[in-house]
């Protein structure tokens, strides 16, 4: 009777061969990260790891809804330059603004149920308009969640300077540090952010909510007074002339209220089933509720007479003209729209690394990207983006209008090209016969009534977005727009360096074509010892097991110590051939390499060499700072030659 194989064992009849499958006995070990960012979860919890349309709201919406604490008033600052009366067309503005919003909501929403496996913009336009576009829009997007980070949580240290004046030295510091909260917070799972968020965007939704509606009805009834004591009035460039080319620079600074429109579509994954439902419905909740806010604050900005200011946001103007004063519905206001502003950061957190990870994948971006860490959220985008907007937040100073040029270009760009590849998707679908079905990368193609109609809204959505792209391109240049028009196309270009490195590694790797490896004929071993003691003989023994062909190799700068090395050899050696080679100049590195480099030369076809370096490792590690560290520095500069293999054996001093 035949033996049955062990549990986890598989035996393949055809193959004859034994496969094993094992199941880890324990979790994994506890050590700080699981204080500092929670337990590790199973790969099969990621379908759990999902969020309904309340949380996926605080999730994703923070960064449109957080856009009418700082939309307002870099229209104002525009404005400023041609005086105090130009101020009446900041309403103008925000209508049409608002029109936009629309628009722009209208085509996502198409795009949403279209790809319900995410990825936006990028997706889109990989789809359907190709890959030189694709890239365009990705690293549109990256831009743009990387200065949406930077920008809210310096408008969101605006706001607590606003009420407490005594931390304008520290602002930048304050900015950075609401930047690291979010990104632990992120850190422990999506899942779990959502929920944290959750009361916060509420908070704000409510005491926003309830500002606005106190201050209409104050406005009705004929007491709602102008700002007291208002702030200085800041502009950009001095005093202007009111021209066309002005108010398009207001209208571009306004647009920054459509800023975050596209995150949902980024993070359908990340809602629970059905999931192109849910989230339809959240952006939907989140453009009205942005529309009535920015609508209803830039009108009684208007009324008050509120400036734009460094020193006072026009929030804190508004709150304390509405309440009255500075206590506690101040307060909570103020808190509000800082909590808020501080989570639209966190919309950065839920975008960046997903998007990240679809070009990692796709091979554009590093690998690592594409990776889900201990908590299954891409943890080596979440901590990039913290990095480099932490950057910009300190090169800017937390200077919100100082931002903002550099921002809304790639917004729009991104949108541009999502609309015109969801106009050429339609144009596609409406010339498949019925039945027929096409697979894309991020979709099925079949055909669907009403297609026109579709294709008319994306295209008109493609042309707004496109003329307000140009618009903010010529109108913010020199306000720093210019830096967006060069870093951009120079991030593509590396991103298509890494595809092109991806690519060609591929085909060394390939096994197409590769038939059976040459014979190995000869096995060599090389030694290279400073000294005979027990690390050199344990890497002796070493190299005995892999050959008999072993060289040791001694690099001479001190004749005494040669002639002792000799002698202790002719002990210890094992007969094995000692190369001692001078260095009138006292270096061991080049010598060792050099002569490495003369067997190389001579290697034939199957010849393999393998280079033993013997490795101290002492009890603890700041140890290392007391040895050279000869082994790293050999191994690093050998790792280039081609047909070596660098072999550590390490030993443990004590």
């Amino acid at each position: 009777m035949m033996e049955q194989p062990p549990v986890g064992d598989i035996l393949d009849p055809d193959e004859g061969f034994l496969t094993q499958n094992r199941a880890p006995r324990s979790g994994p070990p506890r050590s700080w990260r699981n204080w500092f960012i929670g337990r590790p979860l199973p790969s099969a919890d990621a379908p759990h790891q999902t969020v309904g349309k309340a949380v996926g709201l605080a999730l994703f919406a923070g960064d449109a809804l957080s856009s009418v604490a700082y939309a307002p008033q870099e229209t104002l600052v525009v404005l400023a330059a041609a005086g105090t009366a130009a101020f009446g067309f900041t309403f103008p503005i925000a209508i049409a603004v608002t029109i936009l919003l629309a628009i722009v909501s209208i085509s996502y929403l198409q795009t949403i149920h279209a790809y319900p496996g995410g990825g936006g913009a990028y997706i889109v336009a990989r789809d359907n308009l190709g890959e030189i576009q694709a890239q365009v829009a990705g690293v549109a997007l990256l831009i743009d969640y990387v200065l949406l980070a930077a920008v809210a949580v310096s408008s969101a240290a605006a706001q607590i300077v606003s009420a407490y004046p005594s931390l304008l030295p520290i602002r930048v510091w304050v900015a950075i540090g609401l930047l690291i909260l979010i990104l632990i917070a992120n850190l422990r799972g999506v899942k779990e952010a959502g929920a944290v968020f959750v009361v916060p965007t509420y908070f704000f939704l409510t005491t926003t909510f309830l500002a606005v509606l106190i201050g209409f009805v104050r406005y009705v009834m004929g007491n709602l007074s102008v700002v007291t004591n208002p702030p200085p009035i800041e502009m950009l460039h001095g005093a202007q002339p009111f021209t066309l080319f002005l108010l398009l620079k207001a209208f571009a600074s306004g647009t920054t209220a459509l800023t975050g429109i596209e995150c949902i579509s980024n993070g359908v994954t990340a809602f629970k089933e059905p999931r192109s439902h849910n989230a339809g419905i959240t952006m939907l909740w989140m453009s009205a509720i942005l529309g009535i806010l920015y609508l209803g604050i830039t009108y009684l900005l208007g009324i008050i007479g509120a400036v734009p200011s460094e020193t006072e946001t026009v929030i804190s103007q508004l709150a304390r003209t509405i309440f009255g004063n500075r206590g506690i519905l101040y307060l909570s206001i103020v808190a509000g729209t800082t909590i808020i502003l501080v989570l639209a950061t966190n919309t950065a957190f839920a975008g960046f690394p997903r998007l990240a990870a679809i070009q990692a994948a796709d091979g554009f971006l590093p690998r690592q990207l594409a990776y889900r860490g201990s908590r299954l959220v891409y943890s080596r985008g979440i901590i990039a983006l913290g990095a480099v907007a932490s950057l910009l937040v300190f090169l800017f100073q937390a200077s919100v209008t100082a931002l903002i040029p550099l921002w809304a270009i790639g917004v729009f760009l991104s949108f541009t090209l999502s609309q015109i590849g969801m106009a050429r998707r339609w144009w596609k679908i409406g010339h498949l016969a019925k039945g027929v079905e096409i697979r894309e990368q991020g979709s099925t193609l079949r055909y669907e009534s009403g297609w026109q109609t579709k294709l008319i809204i994306n295209g008109f959505g493609a042309v707004c977005t496109a003329v307000v792209t140009v618009v903010f391109a010529v109108a913010k240049f020199r306000d720093g727009a210019w830096i967006i028009v060069l870093i951009l196309p120079t991030i593509v270009l590396a991103l298509f360096a890494i595809h092109r490195h991806y690519q060609e590694l591929a085909r060394d790797l390939s096994l197409e074509k590769y038939g059976e490896p040459p014979p190995s004929r000869r096995h060599r071993v090389l030694l290279p010892v400073s000294g005979i003691h027990r690390g050199s003989l344990k890497a002796l023994d070493y190299a005995l097991s892999l050959s008999d062909d072993v060289t040791a190799v001694h690099i001479s700068i001190d004749q005494q110590q040669r002639l002792e090395l000799e002698e202790k050899w002719k002990l210890w050696g094992r007969g094995i051939r000692l190369v001692v080679i001078e260095s009138p100049y006292r270096t061991f590195i080049e010598p060792f390499l050099e002569y490495v480099n003369e067997i190389g030369d001579v290697l034939q076809p199957g010849d393999r060499v393998t280079i033993v370096v013997p490795q101290l490792v002492p009890k603890q590690w700041w140890h290392n700072l007391l040895h050279t560290q000869t082994a790293f520095w050999l191994r690093f500069m050998l790792l280039n030659q081609r047909g070596m293999v660098i072999t550590e054996v390490p030993y443990q001093a004590g």
